[in-house]
């Protein structure tokens, strides 16, 4: 590779590195960052979001009015509890207002645990359970749903709370007997009631919502029933600061598949609409989703229509509307939905609806990332330890790339060896360049290198291991995991600091290996770039500094290795033709 190049790429990486730096530190301390929109605080109340805002689309015709929006929170919510969920559910609308995951805990601050917490002279927090759904002054995130078409319920409407039970029964799914919890609330509104039931089954994040619409009057009515979720543009909290995910409304139908929609996206072109007969609607965090389903086996195809509306200053929603058909009078129907509240278990959610697993989002990379991430689950279920998986994985991922890698490696490797000759080289010809460039590809011939040779092996890896970078980055799994005895948090960045550290020492044996720069302002760069990286990964998730370094050391065992055979067919030649 030519001096010029070398230099000018070596330049592009560590410009990018600081700026990327820089840009992380910036959103750390709560300024926007240049790769996202802006980082505006959620200025709606709760009053704000009591208010509302009564524009949805029209989108099931004539019969139906646009969906009422807002949410009122009681001040006595009724509760509703199973092992893994812990619901407020008001009886203002019978809206979900608040939803606790009991097994999932916060992360606690990186400054506040380990060497950091220990310099700082900071405790370790106790930590609270994560809150999906709430409504607090700054946050606003809740389910609703209702009837539409008529002076009919909706998620405005009083309700009363008729009862909740709980009852033993064998769960087919679990194969066992477990407690379910079903909580039943009841409102009429002019001659319709509505009777809408939440189900709660220990072992599930799955809510299942039976509405029962009953039609008191002496005509016909057509009522349709919307399921939405409303949540402002406001991170999750404690979220990093130094990779982005995505947090926002997604929408899937079978025609259009998966699609995420931004709330940037929802301000500029309200009232996004599509039409199909399934489908569900979703909000995600990292880690975590919520989404109205319908219920294997037990919803039927169904003519419907999927939003989303900007409701008011950062307040956005994303819903479906079903149809239910022509109820007689003193007749009702019945319909359900599934309310999914929970951790993006892949395994999980692609049982409860086709595609809902994509809320796990890889990008383009998806065609590679779920294939390794279906290994890395099956390594799990072998060694029991996410730490090793990650291990093992990259180890797999390394030896089947190995073949492609090793040609990078003979080519750096022979630049190696003849890296004196280009220095005297350059002593040689001094300030003319024209006549060392001339020399030095002539050395390039004469030694059978292609100074390119070691670019396209790494080039083809690149993917693989971008993908493997956002396997480990979206897996929920890895949230609370232990590897070795100080990482307990494979989500966590290293309390100590050791793996970036060893990561560091890493980095500065491959430059070792590797060809040193003839320029002394790039041989310089290369010894800066460890020190840039190892900062920027002091705060990155152990299991992607473990993923790094795992694959740092297997590059420095095969570099090692291909020079070392270089080396004694090199010797042996020599020895052959001095014989």
């Amino acid at each position: 590779m030519g001096s010029d190049f070398q230099r000018t790429l070596m330049w592009v990486i560590l410009v990018a590195a600081c700026f990327m730096l820089w840009d992380n530190w910036q959103v750390y301390n709560g300024r926007p960052s240049v790769f996202s929109g802006s980082t505006e605080t959620v200025q709606t109340t709760q009053q704000e979001a009591q208010a509302g805002v009564e524009s949805v689309p029209d989108a099931v015709g004539s019969g139906a009015s646009a969906v009422a929006k807002g949410m009122i929170q009681a001040s006595d919510p009724i509760e509703v509890k199973s092992d893994l969920l812990k619901l407020n559910i008001d009886e203002q609308g019978a809206v979900v207002t608040r939803a606790e995951l009991l097994k999932e805990q916060q992360q606690a601050e990186w400054t506040e645990v380990g060497l950091a917490g220990k310099i700082l002279g900071n405790e370790t927090p106790k930590l609270n359970n994560i809150v999906m759904f709430d409504v607090t002054p700054k946050h606003v995130y809740v389910a609703q749903s209702g009837l539409i078409g008529g002076d009919f319920p909706n998620h405005k409407s009083a309700f009363k709370h008729v009862g909740t039970k709980v009852e033993q029964k064998l769960d087919p799914e679990q194969n066992k007997k477990v407690n379910f919890t079903t909580a039943t609330f009841e409102s009429t509104q002019g001659s319709v009631t509505l009777r809408k039931t939440y189900e709660l089954i220990d072992g599930r994040y799955g809510i299942t919502v039976r509405d029962e619409v009953i039609n008191n009057g002496e005509a016909a009515i057509k009522p349709s029933i919307y399921y939405q979720l409303t949540r402002d543009d406001a991170k999750p909290e404690g979220e990093s600061s130094f990779y982005y995910t995505y947090t926002g409304p997604a929408i899937y139908t079978d025609e259009d598949k998966f699609q995420k929609i931004p709330f940037d996206d929802i301000g500029e072109q309200p009232d996004h609409l599509t039409k199909s007969t399934n489908g569900w609607v979703a909000m995600i965090q990292h880690y975590f989703v919520s989404a109205w389903t319908d219920i294997k086996g037990e919803t039927k195809a169904h003519e419907r229509e999927f939003y989303t509306t900007k409701l008011d200053k950062n307040l956005f929603a994303v819903g479906s509307i079903l149809r239910l058909g022509t109820i007689e009078p003193k007749s009702s129907i019945s319909t359900s939905a599934m309310l999914y509240v929970g951790p993006q278990d892949q395994q999980r959610l692609a049982y409860l609806a086709d595609g809902l697993e994509l809320v796990v989002d890889y990008g383009w990379l998806t065609f590679l990332a779920k294939p390794i991430y279906s290994v890395l689950y099956f390594l799990y279920g072998l060694v029991g330890n996410w730490g090793w998986s990650i291990v093992l994985l990259t180890c797999l991922v390394k030896a089947i790339l190995y073949p492609i890698s090793a040609a990078g490696y003979k080519s750096m490797a022979r630049m190696k060896e003849v890296t004196p000759r280009l220095k005297a080289l350059q002593q040689q010809y001094g300030d003319d360049k024209q006549r060392y460039q001339q020399a030095m590809m002539e050395l390039y011939r004469k030694e059978k290198i292609n100074p390119v040779g070691g670019c396209l092996p790494i080039a083809l890896q690149i993917p693989v291991f971008l993908a493997l970078y956002w396997v480990l980055l979206a897996s929920v799994e890895l949230r609370g995991s232990e590897w070795l005895g100080w990482v307990t948090d494979l989500a966590m960045p290293d309390p100590w600091f050791v793996l970036p550290a060893i990561m560091m020492a890493t980095m500065f044996l491959q430059i070792k290996l590797n060809p040193t720069p003839t320029d002394p302002m790039q041989a310089r760069m290369m010894i800066i770039m460890p020190l840039v990286f190892g900062v920027m990964f002091f705060f990155f998730a152990s299991g992607l500094v473990l993923y790094w370094l795992t694959n740092n050391v297997l590059s420095i065992l095969q570099q090692w290795y291909v020079n070392k055979k270089i080396a004694e067919d090199r010797a042996r030649r020599l020895s052959a033709a001095n014989r």
